[in-house]
């Protein structure tokens, strides 16, 4: 999938698109969204230059907080959400991307 990856920490020139790995099949408690629109702000703006990482378990290069989209897979046990919901939601980093 595509998605806004930071390659070096600083400026702008350490942040680009480029090819990374889809996240998996989610497991039973969960989904994925296709993402149509994420958010960008301060956060995103420390994680690029280095003062805000993302907690353990979530992309390191990968910013974004912030996202909107349509549920494509979800859990066994995910019975509040189906597949082609829109959905919005937070998560600890990684939005700026095709799904989180």
């Amino acid at each position: 999938m595509r998605a806004v990856v930071i390659t070096s920490h600083g400026g702008v020139e350490g942040i680009g698109v480029g090819e990374v790995t889809t996240p998996p099949v989610p497991t039973a408690d969960r989904v994925r969204v296709r993402v149509h629109a994420a958010g960008l702000n301060r956060a995103d703006i420390l994680q690029r230059r280095g003062h805000y990482p993302a907690p353990p378990g979530y992309p390191q290069n990968i910013p974004g907080l912030e996202f909107a989209g349509e549920v494509q897979a979800v859990g066994e046990a995910v019975h509040a959400w189906k597949i082609g919901d829109r959905v919005f939601g937070i998560t600890a980093s990684g939005a700026q991307a095709e799904y989180v």
